[in-house]
């Protein structure tokens, strides 16, 4: 596969400014029309749908196809750390480095290449809300589902290896309520809120202790527990009347979401704390039981079909699983890793890049 035509595409599709926030990310121009006028000139027929708010979705179709590829456009804000303008692509013996190079820009270039390398049936479905936590884009694929298809490949940093499993997400936000005084007196340890949300954190993080071992799929391990943000009161010497609590939580495929969300809420008294749903997202396969493991087999066999190498779960969410709750075998697949992703000077493997590449025109011939 030409390395060298992919890393035009990603040196392009970098350049373009898709940061998410602030969501500015139009349907007639910028990164989508360059997508756009590219898949038409191999051949593709193209539906753009814009569902308001920085969310797009680039629907296109050759042929007949079976089985969909998906990759998001947009990227998490620049970090501070960038050694360069993290618009400006830098490609040296190894890597190249750029914001979204790795998550997940990298895919991007990939399937462009792949499309321009073959001529067989094929979907592709471009987006551009991944970035912002709600998942509009897909979601709204899902529920029109436009295409017959018996499987989705969703690209993800996963070093060019087919992930069919990993955990789903459940974040919450705990206003926790107090009653406002002098720090004087000695009431101030049981009615200060930011004591209440500091004696709940101790006893949630001894209950996620105890699911490290507890809790297991395959070589996943415990709940993946972390507290994100505590904030409230006001001086030294005054009694918190309030504070605000942010945690998530990583079920496991297959765990029951809800009753691991209620072993950690039900740790606070409901007097002392009102709790408020956020993001929440299945884990891959969306499903748990027999119905799971037929899913999970579905697409472990897709995958060994067209040679792609297997992988273990991983811990990190994707939008994979909400085209697994639709009831499609689903995995994930992609260049780079993990741990490049959101970081200052993200960078992907031209390695990764040229094998990705051909493992996406495999799918597309």
């Amino acid at each position: 596969m030409n390395l060298s035509r992919t890393l035009e595409h990603l040196r392009a599709l970098v350049a373009f400014e898709t940061t998410n926030p602030p969501r500015e990310i139009p349907a007639d121009g910028g990164v989508i029309a360059y997508a756009a006028d590219r898949l038409e000139a191999t051949g593709f027929a193209l539906d753009i749908q814009d569902l308001g708010d920085g969310c797009v979705t680039l629907l296109a179709t050759r042929g007949d196809p079976t089985h969909l590829i998906n990759v998001h456009l947009d990227t998490v804000p620049a970090d501070p750390g960038y050694t360069g303008d993290p618009w400006t692509l830098r490609v040296d013996d190894e890597k190249a480095t750029g914001l979204g190079a790795c998550d997940i820009k990298g895919a991007a270039a990939c399937l462009l290449t792949a499309a321009e390398h073959t001529s067989g049936p094929a979907a592709i479905l471009f987006t551009t809300d991944e970035e912002a936590g709600s998942s509009r884009c897909v979601r709204d694929f899902c529920a029109r589902m436009p295409l017959a298809l018996d499987a989705v490949v969703v690209a993800e940093p996963t070093g060019g290896r087919a992930v069919t499993g990993h955990r789903g997400i459940r974040t919450f936000t705990g206003h926790f309520h107090g009653v406002a005084g002098h720090s004087s007196g000695p009431r101030a340890l049981e009615d200060n809120a930011l004591h209440r949300a500091s004696r709940w954190i101790a006893a949630a993080l001894q209950l996620a202790e105890g699911h490290r071992e507890e809790l297991r799929f395959e070589e996943l391990h415990g709940s993946c527990f972390n507290v994100g943000v505590v904030e409230g009161g006001r001086k030294p010497n005054v009694v918190a009347p309030s504070a605000r609590l942010r945690f998530g939580l990583r079920p496991l495929p297959g765990q029951d979401a809800d009753q691991l969300a209620r072993l950690y809420l039900d740790l606070a008294d409901s007097s002392e704390v009102t709790w408020e749903e956020g993001f929440t997202g299945p884990p891959l396969p969306a499903t748990g039981g027999p119905d799971g493991q037929a899913a999970l087999q579905a697409a472990r066999d897709f995958a060994d079909r067209y040679g792609l190498p297997p992988a273990s779960p991983v811990d990190f969410w994707t939008e994979a699983a909400l085209f697994s709750q639709a009831g499609l075998p689903t995995l994930v697949l992609g260049p780079g890793h993990i741990s490049q992703a959101h970081t200052a000077d993200e960078s992907v493997p031209l390695d990764d890049l040229e094998r990705v590449a051909a493992l996406y025109a495999a799918l597309l011939a």
